[in-house]
């Protein structure tokens, strides 16, 4: 196949951009207009067929949609505005997808102002005396920057920027343009010339890796324990593994990054594991004579401090699948280290099971299991009475997303994720104030499915703003906002100084921003609230808020929930 020059005559540069993201397969550009990018929003414009824009009141909320659209779809995420503020307000969403490996892309400028770079003009990126450093900054929090002044690169940028988001293990990458790059023509005779993109993006191998000494240890092992990553979701591999783990009788474990990635309501789901895990999953680790690891880095807050009681090289057979080579044997002395892309290798597995091997049956997760709570006058909710009420109460299908702290915490060990796709939390950087630009991200991907933020008041009231976007975007979630009035992990950790929050009716502000919204108290009042917020999020088409009164009596930080027995 041979590829002519895209463009014979010239072109608006944001116009060739725009094609480039368009030609990519994205579908989604989160962000706010400044500096330069005004004219890459412009081009944006003309394209509302083809590409939806989403206008966000601040770049963190963008960044977090773009990373959530990265994380549970494969293509990469776009947040678009200027350089500043992308760095520094979007940072909350980059450093997720960094640590988590989303596919995301960075749209942005330096906010240069030609020819006057050397004399330090406002807001200026290049790096010289008077301005701040974008190219260094943006470096220490991607996979990689490519930087544009001219037209053409701007183009060639752009298309390097998709393949390096999902080349090998995802990851976000900043394209950072220059004034005169935006400002002029691209293609027609300028070099370097710009062609088509099929040959610059990256495919996964094709090929699998040798499987045989995979096979025969498979085949030997009498518990066989599978340990599932986000790189399950990331590969789009959920359907695989639960095929590997039917035909060869597998216990399966969820990493918390990779919570959401098996049905935990299957036989064969034992829950997910880590320091907010549950024992089964432990005991499920502890008791393999073999453990097939998938898409996961095993690191040491996953392992628990590199626990022996859970996962021991010397008594224990490792296998482990990673897109990414360093990522093999990084953490533990792995026997058979399989790179490649997981949904073909786990495919190729599955129908290597031999004929005379009889499947052991699973063993059930603990993740609904009754809770002791404490013998003390209670003020408010618990938290396992919340989750247990979002279970019963929401229909069956729906959509989950977290936030970071003590909520979090809980819904790791509580929550059973039902299906595959419908639970994601930020498990790379944890930052708080996720849940809700998160949970607008899933109702954009799935308008038709109930959508729940779950957070604490804390990770609400950061990104509660995200309520106006989610109104004008007609993303119809629901908030479900365990309010302690307090920092809860840090105040069971270390006392009430700087942790405790004045009480704020948090469902009355969401209806000054036209949202419905409802204070609730008791376990009645809670299932009440549930339907109401179905009912409302599908008849007016906005955000529903319901504000739990939470009791801080029950704290994860004195439970041990470690142990394998």
């Amino acid at each position: 196949m041979t590829y002519s020059p895209l463009y014979p005559s010239a072109v608006p540069t944001p116009d060739a951009i725009v094609d480039v993201l368009i030609a990519a397969g994205i579908r989604f550009v989160f962000g706010i207009s400044g500096g330069h990018t005004g004219r890459i929003f412009g081009a944006l414009e003309k394209r509302q067929q083809e590409i939806r824009t989403i206008l966000v009141r601040e770049e963190s909320l963008g960044a977090i949609m773009a990373e959530t659209v990265g994380r549970m779809t494969g293509r990469p995420g776009v947040v678009l505005g200027q350089g500043p503020w992308i760095l520094g307000n979007g940072m909350v969403g980059t450093i997720e997808a960094h640590l988590s490996s989303s596919p995301m892309i960075l749209m942005t400028d330096f906010t240069d102002t030609p020819p006057f770079s050397l004399h330090g003009p406002y807001q200026s990126g290049t790096g010289d005396y008077g301005g701040w450093d974008a190219r260094q900054a943006f470096r220490g929090v991607t996979k990689e920057i490519f930087t544009a002044d001219e037209p053409n690169p701007a183009v060639l940028a752009t298309q390097l920027a998709v393949k390096h988001a999902l080349a090998g293990e995802p990851g976000p990458v900043a394209v950072i343009y220059g004034a005169r790059a935006l400002q002029g023509m691209a293609g027609g005779d300028a070099l370097p010339r710009i062609y088509q993109a099929d040959p610059f993006v990256a495919r996964a191998a094709t090929g699998l890796p040798n499987l045989g000494a995979a096979i025969e240890a498979l085949g030997k092992s009498r518990s066989l324990a599978v340990i599932a990553g986000n790189g399950v979701r990331l590969g789009k591999a959920e359907a695989a593994l639960a095929e590997f783990a039917d035909a060869w009788g597998a216990n399966v474990v969820t990493s918390p990054s990779g919570k959401g990635v098996f049905d935990e309501g299957s036989p064969r789901s034992a829950g997910t594991y880590g320091s907010y895990g549950n024992p089964t999953a432990h005991a499920a680790l502890a008791q393999a004579d073999v453990i097939l690891a998938v898409g996961t880095k095993l690191s040491a807050s996953d392992t628990i401090g590199a626990d022996t009681a859970l996962i021991d090289p010397a008594r224990q057979i490792l296998i482990q699948i990673d897109i990414e080579p360093r990522n093999l044997s990084w953490t533990l002395p792995v026997r058979h280290p399989l790179c490649g892309d997981a949904a073909p290798i786990l495919r190729a597995l599955a129908a290597s099971v031999p004929a005379d091997r009889q499947p052991r049956s699973g063993q059930a997760s603990e993740t609904a299991r009754t809770v002791a709570y404490p013998d003390t006058a209670k003020d408010g909710l618990y938290p396992p009475e919340i989750i247990a009420a979002m279970q019963a109460h929401l229909p069956a299908d729906t959509i989950f997303t977290c936030d970071a702290g003590e909520n979090r915490i809980f819904m790791l060990h509580y929550f059973e994720a039902r299906g595959t796709g419908r639970f994601s939390q930020p498990a790379g950087a944890g930052p708080m104030g996720y849940a809700i630009p998160s949970a607008i991200a899933q109702k954009l991907l799935n308008p038709d499915t109930p959508t729940v933020a779950v957070s604490g008041d804390g990770g609400f009231s950061m990104t509660m703003n995200g309520l106006i976007s989610a109104i004008e975007a007609h993303a119809p979630i629901i908030a479900v906002v365990m309010n302690n009035h307090a920092l809860g992990w840090s105040q069971h950790s270390r006392g009430p100084f700087a942790t405790s929050f004045a009480e704020f009716d948090y469902s009355a502000i969401a209806r000054g921003m036209g949202c419905g919204g409802v204070k609730v108290r008791t376990a009645s009042e809670l299932e009440a609230a549930l339907r109401e917020a179905v009912r409302w999020t599908v008849e007016t088409g906005r955000p529903f808020v319901i504000d739990a009164e939470t009791s801080m009596d029950f704290s994860f930080a004195a439970l041990d929930y470690t142990r394998t027995q």
